[in-house]
Parts: C-alpha cells; structure tokens; sequence
C-alpha cells in the first residue's frame, strides 16, 4: 500500500490595518509578522522528514498564499540542492483559492460596518449556508477535486498546499463528516497552521487527519 499526504498549509497574517474583508482583492499582502509565521511555519516543514521530501508545492493565486508558499520553498530549496535535487516552484492553482463573498472590499464589524447597513444583516441569517457568497458546498467541491487530483498525481509522497481559512476548514467538514457545511465562528485553522490529510492511493479513502501550529507563538 501506499498512501500521499496533502498538507493544507494557512497562509500567514495580512497587512490590514483599515479592517477591510478583503476576499480576492489584489494587493494585500503579508504583515511583517505574517512573514516571521510563514518562515516559521517553513522552517517545521523543513524540519519534518516527509515535507522536506514535498513532491510538489501549491498555493492560492492570492498574494498572501504565494509568500507564505514562497517562504516554504525557501526553506525547502537548501535542502533538495544538497540532495543533488531540482529545486521546487510554486505552482498556483485557482481551485485553492479564497471563497467568494459579497462583502468584499467593507469593513465589515468596523464602526457601523457594512454588515449591519441596507439590511446586510439578512445575508447572515443562516451561519451554516453562506447566502453572503459562494456555498460550501462549491468550495468543498473545488477543494476536493485538486486534493483526489493531487493524490492521483503524486502517489506514496506529500504536497503542501498553501490556501486559506475557510477552503481548509470546509474541505477538513467534508472528509470527516461528509458535509461541508459548519459555523464559521467554530473553525480551528490559525494563521500559518498546516493541516494534513493522508490517502490510501489505490481507494482515495481517508486514514488519517493532524493538525500543527507552529507559528502559534510567533509576535
């Protein structure tokens, strides 16, 4: 038997000191300690056995994923050169990206914020179906088709996946309950943690689910 691991890696903090929800705006990028949690996080993959031996590494097209990927590969890169190995690049994937929300671009929860204005508040009623954007059941349905593709793709290794809360939380729903759907306020997924979800190649079937958090003391 022979199994692959995907490890969902969360891309680090995001400069946004105006609170925006940003979604899938261009342009916000890591904070300054969103790049310490990255190299942090990179450095315990590098550390790990398997994740230093990562087949491939993906990311959200989004700016924050790539640096958070970036970092990874960074920390990666040293170690396949003294290998005699090519190094990794990162490759993007639009499956991985953020979800689609209709708050986009207000600063939602700030001031009067957009939630509470033109009866935004009725988009909210349901905290298990996301009427304020695209449903869980899409998100789990595009994170699941890269994740069964990546397991076809690269048998009896591992790949880390840089993508962001809510894909991650939702796809982790799916495989252990066998629906997407959740409160959105109950999400264990911190910023740079990785979660990681092994396969049986020959079945797709899930034998094991772990979570890390190594920048959990990142400052």
């Amino acid at each position: 038997m022979t199994y692959t691991t995907i490890h969902l890696v969360r891309h680090g903090e995001v400069h946004n000191p105006d609170h925006v929800l940003y979604e899938r705006l261009p342009g916000y990028h890591l904070s300054d300690r969103g790049h310490r949690m990255a190299e942090r996080t990179a450095l315990y993959l590098a550390a790990n056995h398997s994740t230093a031996r990562a087949a491939a590494v993906f990311s959200s097209p989004l700016e924050r994923a790539q640096e958070t990927a970036g970092a990874i590969v960074d920390a990666i890169n040293p170690q396949r050169a003294a290998r005699g190995e090519e190094p990794l690049a990162v490759r993007s994937d639009d499956r991985l990206i953020e979800a689609g929300n209709e708050f986009r671009g207000t600063t939602v929860g700030r001031g009067e914020g957009a939630l509470w204005r033109h009866g935004n508040w009725r988009l909210v009623t349901n905290l298990y179906r996301p009427s304020w954007g695209e449903t869980y059941r899409h998100i789990a349905r595009r994170m699941n088709d890269f994740v069964q593709s990546a397991v076809d793709a690269f048998p009896d290794g591992d790949v880390i996946v840089v993508s962001h809360e809510s894909p991650i939380w939702t796809f982790r729903c799916l495989m252990e309950t066998g629906r997407p759907e959740h409160n959105m306020f109950k999400r264990t997924v911190a910023l740079a943690s990785v979660t990681s979800f092994t396969f049986d190649n020959a079945t797709h079937r899930l034998v094991g689910i772990a979570y890390a958090d190594p920048a959990s003391r990142v400052r």
